[in-house]
């Protein structure tokens, strides 16, 4: 799914969200390996899951056909410094939800881009219908949390000794969800 670009000014910075394009592939797969390498709240280390310029490209064109995906990037002075997705299925048991994943570099912390993007994302959600949006944080990320509990997310679940991370220590994932309907 495509949307329009959008704008923010926070703390100084002036920013753009938009939906991802095929000529962002090349630097997507520059800046993913980089990111996963700044902090260990993501799920893969520096390298893994290694996602090549073409496959960016099936993914973007994937994303802008695919009514249950979106796909966005934000932009600095036209340079990419985070982006997030949602991911959904046509599968009939579970095609009212999707999955939401989000990444910024660590020098755009705290401009407010990760929440931007949840923003744009939920907003997408909501008009298409989509009744759920899913994601797992890792339990020592509180910000993030307490982020998403202020969009309305809710704990559903944690995945004991989930993620090893550098220390040698086994952290939990919490599953969090934001139900958008009746019931």
């Amino acid at each position: 799914m495509i949307i329009k670009h959008q704008e923010y000014n926070v703390n100084g910075l002036t920013y753009t969200i938009r939906s991802a394009i095929e000529s962002d592939a090349e630097t997507l797969s520059e800046l993913r390996p980089r990111i996963d390498g700044e902090t260990e709240y993501m799920d893969r280390e520096r390298g893994e899951g290694f996602i090549s310029i073409t496959g960016f490209k099936q993914l973007i064109k994937s994303d802008s056909e695919n009514s249950r995906n979106i796909f966005l990037v934000a932009l600095v002075d036209g340079r990419i410094v985070g982006y997030s997705r949602c991911e959904g299925t046509y599968l009939k048991r579970v095609a009212h939800k999707v999955e939401f994943g989000v990444c910024v570099l660590k020098d755009f912390w705290g401009y407010g881009i990760g929440k931007n993007l949840l923003k744009e994302s939920i907003s997408w959600a909501d008009r298409s219908g989509i009744k759920k949006i899913t994601l797992h944080v890792l339990e020592a990320n509180s910000k993030a949390i307490d982020l998403y509990k202020k969009f309305g997310f809710t704990s559903e679940g944690v995945l004991k000794n989930d993620k090893l991370l550098s220390d040698g220590k086994y952290y939990n994932t919490v599953v969090m969800g934001r139900w958008n309907g009746t019931n």
